[in-house]
């Protein structure tokens, strides 16, 4: 999962990007990077780490230019190694390109074997990098069609924006499995993977980026393209975004994700209610749905777990180690509250279970008298394709267990899950969901290797 951002036809480009690379942050912490062009040159500024440290007054006012692109990174395909931090900037036949990609591709094996034998040089292990050399060897023309012959190569999960010859281009997959927004400030547009960054950047949300669509921005002009056939692909939007990756303040898929959260609560408390004195959200994507479950069965609703701010998000963390110890110093339970107390706790969701293992310990030790955890999305049986890092299925938790002894592994007194109809009931556009990862039933062929380093040369590290 990763965040990008592009614009155009904004005199301090590199600036607005950083803006909504700020935003988007929670998308992913490992990198970030932004490429500007003043209509001669590109300009590159990329490091490991937050946004908010690598970029300051100096480092943005090397950003010279009208456009941007912008990227923050969380690997899915590659390892976490600085060749891999994007956007990736090329020159090719003396024009610079830069483009940064959200998603996963499942046909890489078979492009990059293709690639190489025509004789490209991989410069880094992303899947990402197959775009770059598809647009190097693909006989280009005018724009619009010249994109929608790269574009269509390519299958799997992709938001991608792209500088190249003078335009801003956005690109989303025909099954839209990731989000793509387009803003507009002043006499320009912006392009971002979720809407809250058009709030910091004090831009209009003008509308999503279609499934199978190509939007070219010269200047302040738009031209939009689709690819052959994608009215007929299902769209694939992925519930995950809605249940736990995207802002609570977005617009994605047509819905704001506050609201969604909220709705996922009430259903919840409908299907799973607990006989407790209050209810408490595991901060802070579980506040939402522990505020809809609340308001559905008239509880108490308490800010029992007080989140450190200053430590990011623990599911996109690239290590268990560093999960496992983000999570005792991200929250702390509120001993004066939860003691004594019976507790409904609600969760997200649960993939490996030692995150939701060590919670519940810290609220077992606050004093809590009963701990009934519910989720509000269905188990994590199956793997992800489609750019979130789900582990093999011999680590996500409910591949190999019941409810009952997930309950037993995690500690709590009782564990409810929210039905997958449930879930699907309180989602607008409900048939136009991905939900491989509760059902296994996924909506691409599979890709032949699934190793998140199948691209990693011997020796490179």
């Amino acid at each position: 999962m990763c965040g990008i951002v592009g614009l155009s036809h904004h005199k301090e480009a590199g600036k607005i990007a950083f803006l909504g690379l700020y935003a988007l942050q929670h998308r992913g912490e490992e990198a970030a990077g932004i490429v500007s062009y003043d209509g001669r040159q590109m300009h590159v500024v990329k490091k490991d780490g937050l946004a908010v440290d690598n970029f300051d007054e100096n480092s943005i006012a090397q950003l010279k230019g009208h456009m941007a692109i912008a990227h923050t990174r969380y690997s899915t395909t590659g390892s976490s190694h600085t060749k891999n931090i994007q956007p990736i900037l090329v020159s090719h036949r003396k024009r610079p390109m830069a483009l940064a990609h959200n998603g996963n591709l499942i046909n890489t094996d078979e492009l990059y074997t293709k690639l190489e034998n025509e004789g490209s040089i991989f410069q880094t292990s992303m899947d990402s990098e197959i775009f770059v050399h598809l647009l190097a060897k693909t006989p280009n023309g005018a724009m619009a069609p010249w994109l929608t012959k790269v574009f269509s190569q390519v299958e799997g999960a992709y938001s991608v924006v792209l500088l190249l010859e003078g335009s801003l281009i956005g690109a989303r997959d025909p099954h839209g499995f990731r989000p793509l927004c387009l803003g507009k400030l002043g006499d320009g547009y912006i392009l971002a993977s979720e809407s809250c960054a058009f709030d910091l950047m004090n831009a209009e949300f003008v509308r999503e980026v279609a499934p199978g669509e190509i939007v070219i921005i010269k200047g302040n002009k738009l031209e939009s393209v689709f690819l052959p056939g994608c009215e007929k692909t299902k769209k694939s939007f992925c519930v995950f975004e809605n249940i736990y990756f995207a802002r609570p303040d977005s617009t994605i898929f047509g819905d704001n994700i506050y609201q969604v959260r909220k709705r996922l609560g009430a259903q919840l408390a409908i299907e799973h209610p607990a006989d407790a004195d209050f209810v408490l959200g595991i901060p802070d994507s579980g506040n939402y749905a522990a505020l809809g479950y609340a308001q559905q069965l008239k509880m108490p609703f308490e800010e029992g777990i007080i989140r450190n701010h200053y430590i990011g998000r623990t599911f996109i963390q690239p290590t268990q180690f560093l999960r496992e110890f983000r999570v005792r110093v991200k929250l702390n339970p509120i001993r004066e509250v939860i003691k004594g107390k019976k507790v409904v706790v609600i969760e997200d969701s649960i993939v490996r279970g030692t995150t939701s293992r060590s919670r519940i310990e810290g609220i077992r030790e606050a004093g809590a008298k009963e701990i009934h955890m519910r989720i509000s999305c269905p188990p994590i049986k199956s793997p992800c394709f489609y750019g979130i890092d789900f582990p093999s299925t011999g680590e996500l938790i409910a591949h190999n267990k019941t409810v009952a002894q997930i309950a037993d592994f995690i500690k709590v007194d009782s564990l409810g899950f929210l039905s997958l109809g449930g879930m699907m009931s309180v989602m607008k556009n409900r048939g136009d969901f991905c939900c491989a990862c509760f059902t296994g039933q996924y909506p691409t062929a599979l890709p032949k290797n699934t190793d998140k380093l199948k691209l990693e040369k011997s020796g490179e590290e």
